[in-house]
């Protein structure tokens, strides 16, 4: 008895090993894919997602389409919320796109029950033998198509494992009955109690998603065992299907809360975008148990309508319309409650702005604030976040300047508090340059594609310049508090000379801002003529205050003026660096592109 014990515990464990290791194969499968779909098209999917507008129903589109590509709602609530975040999405738009997140990630069910069908082997291993050579001989995207290709195949392969390696109940009664014995009674026990199974089987779809940390993961394994018998007699399928459709409902609910961990440390507003993805699901759960059982019988019945060849199976039972039900009742779950509460969106919004409420004073802290990406592998679409605390230092930049233009027209007041609120905005602008660049390794330590990663090099430059600019500007602002403390004063020829070369300067600054959504060859050659000019009137200036000086002017006033000039042109220059650094970016990606 012992030892037929210790050959049973040993079957067990080998058993839950081969599970974990299908298991293993399909969630490895799905991050090489993911991860690929977001190296081909990541930067498309990122302008997608921050330039949806106020319209609802486009958001919905781009949540299912992202959703459908890296196959994880996970991943898209996790960046919707990012981008909440950022302050790239607002609340209305982000539950748009969370809507057709789930409607996206229904696709994963679908192939699971297809898996059933046909050999996986027939259409994993040429996916893989496809994708494989590109790997190690492809190049930027070429190598990307090829871990695509590799990423599918091992999703296929990884279910075509999990199916084979999970045991049917039947044949597990032979094997290892007492095993068999203890689910079984288990099923029963949870099984045949109405609406208290369905809420128990709910329960147990949360704790397995909690468990997976994925959707798709944990919807593959409730379609094998709901297969395998292991949630109720096959000979009742319609009662296997609800428990495995009432598990469904409970991985809505369980997929909610990457989002919301997501959000602990984020702003009000990615808090308030976490709790609607979790509002809708939760509403959406709420109401189809309450319709659950003619909801279920519908569904059923479209899945007895199929055709008869993924109707049948060989071994007697109804297992793949076990399979192709759940698939149905999970889309047709989502698709109905996406219809149902589209037009509830503002309501949902001020539900939620009412849950969250902002105790805290308004937070003027330019600061990148990001959200941890370590629940989810964002890859190639993480830098969102960077490119609009970019925007930020730029907007915070120019302030500045037209602060330093502002104290420069009032020689003859005192403007301390200007001062020390300027000097605010340059400590601002340092944490900004460690906040973005911390954030920057950190998305650059992923798997990035070429593309990105010039990205990231230039945006480390563009940053590194407005912190440099920002600190010339302080400069510029000392010199002008140090004249009135000194009682020094420029004459009208002098102010005259520093207005237009500070006009110069501006313009070249607002050239930056341009230069963040894109730069053309007008203006790089715009920018070098501004930058030129600057460089002439320096010079003109510098001269002139030397003969001033030869001529018995007053020293330190001279030095206070040529001081000035030399920071304005210090600042065109790391203007003119970061448009520069801006258009090399550019070029590597069309160069890139067109290869």
């Amino acid at each position: 008895m012992t030892l037929l014990g210790s050959l049973s515990v040993t079957s067990t464990v080998l058993g839950l090993l081969q599970v974990l290791g299908a298991l293993g194969v399909f969630l490895y499968g799905m991050k090489v894919m993911s991860e690929a779909v977001q190296r081909v098209a990541g930067k498309k999917m990122r302008q997608a997602l921050a330039g949806i507008t106020g319209n609802r129903f486009s958001g919905l589109l781009t949540g299912f389409m992202t959703t459908s590509l890296v196959q994880s709602s996970s991943a898209t609530t996790v960046l919707v919320v990012s981008f909440v975040n950022a302050g790239l999405l607002t609340l209305m738009q982000s539950i748009g796109v969370i809507m057709g997140a789930n409607l996206g990630t229904t696709i994963t069910a679908w192939i699971v029950a297809l898996v059933g069908k046909f050999s996986v082997s027939t259409i994993a291993l040429p996916l893989i033998g496809i994708g494989l050579p590109f790997v190690f001989i492809g190049k930027d995207k070429g190598k990307s198509w090829g871990e695509l290709f590799l990423g599918f195949g091992l999703v296929f392969f990884g279910l075509g494992l999990l199916k084979d390696s999970v045991p049917d109940l039947k044949s597990m009664m032979k094997e290892d009955p007492a095993t068999a014995e203890t689910i079984r009674q288990i099923v029963t026990w949870m099984g045949g109690r109405g609406f208290v199974s369905t809420v128990l089987y709910l329960l147990g779809g949360i704790v397995l998603t909690l468990m997976v940390q994925s959707s798709s993961a944990a919807m593959a394994i409730t379609i094998t065992c709901a297969m395998n018998g292991w949630l109720g007699d096959l000979h009742n399928p319609i009662e296997v299907f609800r428990n495995s459709a009432a598990i469904v409902l409970g991985e809505n609910i369980g997929t909610t809360v990457t989002a919301w961990l997501a959000a602990l440390g984020a702003n009000v507003h990615a808090k308030r975008a976490a709790r609607a993805h979790f509002t809708f699901n939760v509403i959406g759960v709420v109401w189809m148990l309450v319709a659950f059982v003619p909801f279920s019988a519908l569904v059923w019945n479209l899945a007895e309508h199929l055709p008869e060849s993924m109707r049948s199976a060989s071994d007697g039972f109804q297992t793949s319309e076990i399979a192709f039900a759940t698939a149905i009742f999970h889309t047709s779950f989502n698709f109905v409650n996406i219809c149902l509460l589209i037009g509830f969106v503002p309501h949902i919004a001020r539900l939620v702005e009412w849950w969250v409420r902002d105790h805290a004073p308004i937070n003027d802290s330019p600061r990148l604030q990001y959200i941890s990406q370590g629940l989810v592998d964002l890859g190639e679409l993480n830098i969102a976040e960077a490119e609009n605390a970019t925007r930020q230092m730029n907007v915070l930049t120019s302030q500045m300047f037209d602060g330093f233009v502002h104290l420069l027209n009032q020689p003859q007041t005192d403007l301390s508090a200007e001062v020390a609120a300027l000097k605010k905005m340059e400590d601002d602008c340092d944490e900004m340059l460690r906040d973005i660049t911390s954030y920057l390794i950190q998305c650059s330590s992923h798997e990035i594609g070429p593309s990105n990663a010039g990205e990231i090099t230039s945006m480390l430059r563009v940053v590194s310049e407005y912190e440099e600019a920002t600190d010339r500007i302080y400069r510029l602002v000392k010199i002008v508090q140090r004249k009135y403390e000194k009682g020094r004063h420029f004459t009208e020829e002098q102010h005259r000379e520093l207005t237009a070369l500070c006009s110069q300067v501006r313009a070249i600054l607002d050239l930056c801002a341009n230069a963040l959504s894109g730069v053309t060859g007008e203006m790089l050659e715009n920018a070098n003529r501004i930058e030129d000019r600057i460089d002439r009137l320096r010079k003109q200036h510098n001269k002139g205050a030397v003969r001033r000086m030869q001529a018995g002017a007053e020293v330190p006033t001279e030095m206070l003026y040529t001081e000035t000039n030399n920071h304005l042109e210090a600042i065109g220059n790391h203007a003119l660096n970061i448009i520069e650094s801006s258009q090399r970016s550019e070029q590597a990606l069309a160069a890139r592109a067109d290869d």
